[in-house]
């Protein structure tokens, strides 16, 4: 879950409840409920500047409906977050328990000696299995 977003005007530390955006073909502007991610030509605005917004003269401002509290996790949530968590329990662990400290690779052989292996002065080693 991402930070708790700030209002776009310069100066307001208030928690952002609205998102603005401009469609200058249409000489609109768009007052809706905070977007899910931060764009970056959008605005997001507190209560009080959402309310207080005014446009240029000729502008239109279409103001969507605002939820009147916050959405709460819903069933499909909580089960996509369930299956997330069961799916990433049920995966064999590659790795082996850290302990802070890093293993030794070991010995690294040569490999033998086949068409393509050798490029200049550099040599492909492969583990030993």
């Amino acid at each position: 879950m991402g930070a708790i977003r700030q209002c776009s005007r310069s100066a307001c530390r208030q928690s952002a409840v609205a998102t603005l955006t401009y469609v200058y073909a249409d000489s609109t502007a768009v007052l809706g409920p905070l977007a899910t991610y931060a764009e970056p030509h959008c605005y997001d605005l507190c209560e009080q500047h959402a309310g207080s917004l005014t446009v240029p003269r000729g502008w239109e401002v279409l103001r969507l409906a605002m939820p009147t509290h916050p959405p709460q996790p819903g069933p499909d949530d909580l089960l996509a977050l369930a299956h997330a968590v069961r799916e990433a329990a049920s995966r064999p662990s590659d790795k082996e328990p850290s302990t802070g400290h890093r293993a030794s690779p070991g010995v690294l052989e040569a490999p033998t000696p086949t068409e393509g292996t050798r490029r200049g002065h550099l040599r492909i080693l492969r583990e030993p299995s």
